[in-house]
């Protein structure tokens, strides 16, 4: 079987061309790995060529035995997809089996969201007489005011801040740069933490550049950006499950409630596809109505304006 020397060059093909992180790297290589483990414990010695449909739905009803979630199914068939388009690209294959392979119904999940004045309360609940508190305030102002993925915020660098112009830098996922605007709020609150407790700390070589800091001068883990924020959410007396994606997602919503072009969020979140940042359309229905009411030419409302 010829599997090993394919998955070598789909790696390649996915860190290279499509210039993608390591951890969405392995996670598709993790995914057509499971289906060699399939192969294999059906007692199927064919190579990627000489794979069937049926094959792929045969390792559906496999992986589906073992109770995996709908959203972990859909994942692993599209890394197969994935394979075989690169296969087909490749002209290492002449036909796709994977072309009509049904993903499982998975539903669309929208994502939690705090309301202008959760997020004011989970601020207000910062213990400010502490150094990593007036650091956690510069932290949570720039999740909001940026819209900021956890290894985003986490790896943010000082040379990339250009608060004269009101952007940072910012290095997302498959080490794409972008422009992010930054709101004055938050330009206030970094500034104090990197004058205040920033500049008196000792800083480890490796993190010189880094702009939030640990105590032991080191760049802070994602798992402390989680931590931040779930006890403020207590503190504050919050009941919903918080997470620093919270942020996000709030930033989201809140520019397009108030009608920020879809476009220009898609920007400033650094998604790829249009279609990802649509999840963040979900408004209220009220909210729906009044913009419908005030904006639709032939509403109620403009039909009086003109009488």
């Amino acid at each position: 079987m010829k599997w090993q020397n394919y998955i070598n060059g789909f790696k390649e093909y996915l860190r290279l061309e499509k210039a993608l992180s390591a951890n969405s790297v392995d996670a598709y290589i993790h995914d057509i790995e499971k289906f060699v483990q399939y192969l294999q414990t059906a007692n199927k010695e064919i190579s990627p060529d000489q794979v069937k449909l049926k094959d792929l739905k045969d390792f559906l009803l496999w992986i589906n035995s073992f109770g995996l979630s709908a959203k972990t199914q859909a994942r692993n068939i599209s890394g197969i997809k994935a394979f075989y388009k690169y296969l087909i690209l490749e002209d290492l294959i002449l036909q796709n089996p994977a072309e009509l392979l049904e993903s499982p119904k998975t539903g669309r999940k929208l994502p939690d969201t705090l309301s202008l004045e959760e997020i004011n309360k989970l601020i207000d609940a910062i213990d400010l007489s502490k150094p990593e508190g007036i650091r956690n305030k510069a932290i949570l102002e720039t999740l909001y005011s940026c819209g900021l993925r956890v290894s985003e915020l986490i790896n943010l660098k000082i040379s990339n801040l250009f608060f004269n112009d009101g952007f940072i830098k910012i290095t997302g996922k498959g080490d794409k740069e972008r422009l992010v605007p930054i709101g004055k709020i938050a330009i206030k609150h970094i500034k104090i933490y990197l004058e205040t407790i920033r500049a008196f700390m000792d800083v480890k070589k490796e993190s010189s550049d880094i702009l939030f800091l640990n105590k032991r001068g080191n760049k802070l883990s994602r798992v402390m950006i989680f931590i931040i924020t779930k006890d403020l959410a207590e503190k504050a007396g919050i009941n919903k499950t918080i997470s620093p994606h919270t942020f996000r997602h709030s930033f989201a919503t809140h520019l397009i409630e108030r009608g920020a072009d879809l476009r220009a969020v898609q920007e400033m979140l650094g998604h790829e596809s249009i279609t990802t940042t649509e999840i963040y359309t979900h408004l209220d229905r009220e909210y729906l109505r009044a913009s419908i009411l005030q904006f639709h030419p032939r509403s109620e409302i403009n039909l009086k304006k003109k009488l």
